[in-house]
Order: structure tokens, then sequence, then C-alpha cells
């Protein structure tokens, strides 16, 4: 199995990092798909990431005589449902989709749309990404983490999303259990990133500030006791795992994704940070005050921009 072409849709900070590889190895076999606005926007100013601009092959979601062998999706999950709208003409029988959005649902609401294609579980991690009037800054690119939720036996459509992204110079994992690898990544996103949004703290202030290690720590707790309950397979360590990541960057004045949003006055992830675990919480009966507090503090914020 070779992938011949691929498409993306969603691009903000993530999406115009790895689209900037995509396009540098595939060319005009890379577009980017992209609503009427958002259409016009990018084929008169192009993408630009640490002051290069690069002009992809634009698509509107109403073209229909193209099929692409992977489609790879970077939006908001509050944009999801439109972006999965936004594709259909651009997925045939045998197209492979991958998701790299935060959070622990969107495998499953792409799946649920495309029940007869192949949907990939994806997360992106370790990558600094900044989004300014100017474009996107960017002095770490990161990793793509995939696959299946088992990949103890790599898949033939996994093997060749992995050739497509070493071939772009993407760095790339798969994961043999990617259920624990997505639920992990959220836990962090749950805690650092609404913390973040809060306080206005970079990741330095997040680890030398102790009330806020301790608001990140209970927050993940809660994460934690959902996820065991839900039998997923997270653990205590991994919970002290990232506490210790925080508190070894404590020269790290970089901003995460959500304390972005919040500067910019844009709506942010929160319903599907801690509203997903408030929600999840009361159907298994577990307590989570933390994020109650938090999803109310953040909804708050963005009421009053």
């Amino acid at each position: 199995m070779k992938i011949k072409n691929v498409a993306m849709i969603g691009m903000g900070a993530i999406g115009t990092v790895y689209g900037s590889f995509l396009y540098k190895k595939y060319g005009s076999d890379f577009a980017v798909i992209a609503g009427e606005k958002r259409n016009i926007k990018l084929k008169s100013k192009g993408i630009t990431l640490n002051n290069n601009t690069f002009y992809p092959l634009v698509l509107s979601p109403d073209k229909k005589d193209i099929k692409y062998d992977l489609i790879i999706f970077c939006v908001k999950n509050y944009q999801l449902d439109k972006a999965i709208d936004d594709v259909h003409n651009f997925i045939g029988e045998n197209t492979i989709i991958l998701t790299i959005l935060n959070g622990i649902t969107a495998r499953d609401r792409i799946l649920s749309a495309y029940p007869d294609n192949k949907v990939l579980y994806g997360l992106s991690t370790h990558m600094n990404a900044v989004r300014t009037p100017e474009g996107v800054f960017s002095t770490e690119y990161g990793e793509i983490q995939f696959g299946y939720g088992d990949n103890t036996v790599i898949a033939p459509e996994v093997q060749a999303v992995q050739e497509l992204l070493n071939e772009a110079g993407i760095k790339n994992k798969v994961f043999p259990d990617m259920i624990r690898a997505m639920w992990k990544k959220f836990m962090l996103n749950v805690g650092v990133n609404q913390v973040t949004a809060i306080t206005k703290a970079s990741y330095e202030k997040v680890a030398s500030v102790k009330t806020n290690l301790i608001l990140y720590k209970e927050a993940m707790m809660e994460v934690l006791k959902v996820a065991q309950a839900s039998g997923v397979d997270l653990r205590e360590k991994d919970v002290e795992e990232l506490m210790a990541s925080i508190t070894s960057r404590l020269s790290a004045k970089e901003k995460t994704s959500m304390l972005q949003d919040v500067e910019a006055k844009r709506k942010t992830e929160v319903d599907y940070f801690s509203g997903l675990v408030v929600e999840m919480g009361e159907k298994l009966s577990i307590p989570t005050p933390v994020n109650h507090v938090l999803y109310c503090l953040i909804k708050s914020i963005e009421e009053l921009y």
C-alpha cells in the first residue's frame, strides 16, 4: 500500500507546521481543504511558518472530481462537525483518515461519519508553536503519535501513513496502545492547558508557582479516576511523570495553545477538556470538583471577551 496524495483540513499552528513538511515533499499532491472565507484568504496570502510563506493547492469543499488516499484533520474540536462535512467529496472507499486533534473523542466522531473507512487515532506532542497575525512561529516541530487502539501488529494502512510521514521528514511513532497514549495526552491537556488559560502562566510559571502545580495535579488526578473507571490503562505514575515534565521546564517561556486562545479571545476547547471530564464523572458517579471549577472559570473568561 502506497499513499500517493494527501489532504489536510485545519491550518492552525499544528496544521501549518505539518502542512509545510507535506507541501515541501509532495507539492501539488498535497492539498488544503477550506471553506469559502478561509479558502480565499489562503489562496491570496498563503500560509506562513517562521516567516516563510508557501502556497499549497487549496480546495473548496464542493469540489467533486478528486479523492485522496489520506486526509488529516487538524481543526479544533468545536470545528470538527463542519470539517467532517467539508471533506466528504474527497473521501473514497480506500481513503485513510488521521486525526491529530486534542482530546479523546475526535476519532470516534469521525468514524461514526465514515464507518467504512480506516480511521486512525493520532496526537501531536512536544510541539512549540505560536500563532500570530503574521503567521505561525515554531522552534520545536514535535512528533505525531498515531495508529489503531492496538498496534501490536501494525496494519498496512498504519505502515503506509508512517512511510508518508517519514518521507516528509515528520517525526512520528506508532504506539502499541494508542488508547493509553491518547488519554495520557488528554490528562496533560486537562491539567496544564486549563490552569494556564486561567492564570495566564507560561510553562515556567506553572513549574515555579506551587498553587499552579497543585491545581495541575488535582485536575489530572480526576482524569485518572475517570479513566480507570472506564477501563483505560492510566496509572498514578503517569501523573507523577507529567508533573516531573512540567517542573523540569523552569526556563520555558512558551504558552499552551489554550492560553494563546484566551489571549487572542478565541473560543477554547474547554468543553472537550474539563467539560468532558465532568460529564463522564457524573455518569460514573466520580466527583470532579476541580474540573468543574476550571470549566466554569474558563467559560466565564470566554463570555467576558
